[in-house]
């Protein structure tokens, strides 16, 4: 079973412009604990570049574009977010490097747990120990 997956969000609104509304336990896989978004990426800026032990994410890029390269340790894949209305769940312990962002770019990441900075993997060769 892969440790990532495509997220579609419903569509709502009418005349006057769209509206999405995404829910922790409903159509995002876990409770919502913490929630942050980066914007204003300098061209060439590879962000992430780590794996959780414990946290579970959303990323949904609300506007713009960015690729995200995961690495669940068996699969990697880059993923094009280039719709508010999709995202990708990433589960505990998958590699993620996000890049490629668009000016205008605003990636939000929904998370299960709060920060901590000892459930961070940040060197790859760890990680790829810890998986086998």
């Amino acid at each position: 079973m892969k440790k990532y997956e495509l997220l579609s969000f419903p569509q709502l609104g009418d005349d006057r412009g769209h509206l999405v509304v995404v829910e922790g336990m409903k159509n995002i896989p876990f409770e919502i604990k913490r929630m942050f978004y980066i914007y204003g990426t300098k061209d060439n800026v590879v962000r992430g570049q780590h794996a959780n032990r414990k946290s579970e994410f959303v990323l949904i890029n609300l506007a713009g574009t960015c690729k995200i390269k995961v690495d669940d340790g068996k699969n990697d894949e880059i993923i094009i977010l280039d719709k508010p209305h999709e995202g990708i769940y990433l589960d505990k312990m998958v590699w993620k490097d996000m890049y490629d962002f668009s000016k205008d770019s605003i990636l939000l990441v929904l998370s299960n747990h709060s920060y901590d900075s000892e459930e961070y993997v940040r060197d790859y060769e760890e990680f790829k120990k810890e998986m086998k």
